[in-house]
């Protein structure tokens, strides 16, 4: 089928686009380049370079079924600039959303995320679970939840909400890995750590994430709900502690850990979510889907992927 993918430039995007375009799907990339990279795409899709907060980005593509995966994934940046968030998330999904019904658009299968459920009062934490975010991004992503579902049931376009926790793997430009790599590049004698290092979050290796995503869209497309919201995340957990020994010790480094505190209660920035683990029992009754990593084993994959991609040798 011919599967727009928004965001296709970009970490996950561009992993859902090359898998969709080995199975043989007709695939459409649609990305403004602010985050993405052109060279992510794949040479087998069609690519547009398009900003989504324009009403008129979707003239002349036509779709099957849409992958939003457009967004920007800076949860710190809502802190300080949240219409940043509402621009490039809220905005750009109503204008998703508004294509899709102007165009005949099956299926959205909309990359939601963990922080919509906030500090959650059950870990793990299950779908009914209300949504009570604590950042603008996890506003932002359950602002877009309620738009695809309100859009699914009263224009019958079906949308599946994937709540993901923090994918990480190769292409990653954002996220704890990342920036633990960064600051021991320009310094790799001091590794400073936001927050008090208890931080202690579920991690899932892309290709798990891409697995999962593609068994819960299929399994989707057989049922017969409007709108359905799946977790996709580990089983587990790791601190941000160990995240930055595992970073250290895929760099041969052994630098001094240095804690910065930046909110009273140990957080790593106002807004962070310092506990999060998904229940992913709903999303395995489906599909039979489990990750074949744990948390602390695609931290350190990752870290391995990225330091070749990123590191150099002084």
């Amino acid at each position: 089928m011919k599967i727009v993918v928004t965001g296709g430039a970009g970490f996950i995007g561009s992993h859902i686009v090359d898998r969709l375009v080995e199975e043989g799907h007709e695939v459409v990339v649609v990305d403004n380049l602010s985050s993405g990279r052109r060279e992510l795409v794949n040479k087998s899709a069609e690519f547009h370079v398009r900003d989504l907060k324009e009403r008129d980005w979707g003239v002349g593509i036509r779709g099957d079924v849409v992958f939003h995966f457009a967004a920007n994934p800076e949860v710190r940046i809502s802190t300080t600039e949240p219409s940043v968030h509402f621009n490039e998330n809220v905005l750009a999904t109503f204008n998703v959303l508004e294509w899709a019904r102007q165009t005949g658009v099956r299926t959205v299968v909309f990359a939601s995320s963990s922080t919509v459920y906030g500090d959650a009062q059950v870990l793990p934490t299950p779908e009914e679970e209300p949504l009570r975010p604590i950042s603008v991004y996890g506003a932002a992503k359950a602002a877009g939840e309620i738009m695809c579902g309100t859009y699914a049931r009263l224009y019958g376009i079906r949308c599946l909400a994937i709540r993901y926790a923090n994918i990480v793997g190769p292409r990653l430009r954002h996220g704890v890995i990342y920036d633990f790599i960064m600051k021991l590049k320009k310094n790799p004698n001091v590794l400073e750590v936001l927050g008090d290092g208890t931080q202690r979050k579920s991690y899932l290796y892309i290709k798990d994430a891409v697995d999962a995503t593609l068994l819960a869209w299929r399994k989707f497309e057989e049922m017969g709900e409007p709108f359905l919201a799946l977790n996709v995340g580990n089983v587990d957990a790791v601190r941000v502690l160990d995240i930055a020994q595992i970073v250290a010790e895929v760099l041969g480094l052994k630098p001094e850990i240095k804690l910065i505190p930046t909110t009273p209660d140990g957080r790593g920035w106002p807004g962070d979510v310092k506990y999060m683990t998904l229940s992913i029992n709903k999303l395995l009754k489906l599909t039979g889907w489990k990750p074949a990593m744990t948390s602390a084993e695609a931290v350190r994959k990752t870290a391995e992927d990225l330091a070749g991609e990123l590191w150099r040798t002084p």
